[in-house]
């Protein structure tokens, strides 16, 4: 069974099993966490999610930090930059963020452009967002199983080394305003 049908198994269960037949979502959602790794899984979180901090993200247009989060912001995905030496800029109409701290806002992902060896610098301040993320995407080539595993402890779904670009266009999924959604 993939993340998301376990997810989902388990959030009906947690309703069935209390007393009044609710549950919080978020809390269903945390027990369910999983590295992510089916393409229907991927296609999933691209299709659902809305709101991407991109940590790590660039200025320069030749950096995928740049183009992949520019692409993403194309087709209608709402782009909230981090990166502490680009704080008096402003990216997709965003202001530069120092850290994820900074943001006041529901984040769906975050996409990292860290390198691998970066990550657990990162770690307690992933797991320290209000409300946590749904899913944390390390981009191609960047991997780090231990940190990848406390962030699914933590409630967090993960994606290792892909790109969120080429798998966007890949699955040929359509704009976020695209009325045939």
């Amino acid at each position: 069974m993939g993340a998301l049908a376990a997810r989902e198994a388990g959030a009906d269960r947690m309703r069935a099993g209390s007393a009044d037949g609710s549950a919080s979502a978020e809390r269903a959602y945390c027990w369910m966490a999983a590295e992510l790794l089916q393409i229907d899984e991927i296609e999933a979180l691209l299709r659902e999610c809305r709101t991407i901090a991109v940590l790590g993200a660039h200025w320069q247009p030749s950096r995928p930090a740049f183009y992949v989060p520019d692409y993403l912001h194309r087709v209608g995905y709402r782009i909230l930059p981090i990166n502490p030496r680009l704080v008096d800029r402003a990216l997709w109409g965003q202001p530069v963020r120092a850290s994820l701290s900074e943001l006041e806002e529901r984040v769906d992902l975050v996409d990292v452009f860290r390198p691998s060896r970066a990550l657990p610098g990162h770690l307690e301040e992933l797991l320290g967002m209000r409300p946590r993320p749904r899913a944390v995407w390390f981009q191609s080539g960047i991997r780090h199983d231990a940190v990848a595993a406390a962030l699914i402890e933590g409630g967090i779904e993960i994606v290792q080394d892909r790109c969120t670009y080429a798998d966007h266009r890949n699955l040929a999924i359509p704009r976020l305003d695209d009325a045939s959604r």
